[in-house]
């Protein structure tokens, strides 16, 4: 059963799509929270032997992210546009976005 802290629509009038999208979303969300707590731990820490051994739970989240964010990118044409717009640029980022304004 959904809850309304998952879903801010009625879920069974969401279509497959939708809701596949919001699940992408959602771990997206909860990789990137949890990469912020491993760095934070990490940074923290004394201990040199827990310290990478949370930075390397840190970048098994960032690829989890990354994996999502690349399914994200396949399904909806406008983050596909927008991440190859940004994504891998050497150029200020608030000046690409006004090239292409």
């Amino acid at each position: 059963m959904a809850t309304s802290a998952e879903w801010h629509e009625d879920y069974d009038k969401m279509s497959e799509e939708a809701l596949n999208f919001s699940r992408a979303v959602k771990s997206v969300q909860e990789e990137l929270e949890a990469v912020d707590w491993y760095n934070q731990r990490a940074q923290a820490t004394r201990d040199d032997q827990l310290r990478r051994i949370l930075e390397h739970n840190r970048d098994e989240e960032i690829e989890h992210a990354m994996m999502g964010l690349e399914y994200l990118r396949r399904i909806n044409p406008v983050f596909d546009k927008h991440m190859r717009t940004y994504l891998f640029t050497k150029d200020d980022i608030t000046e690409i976005e006004e090239k292409e304004d």
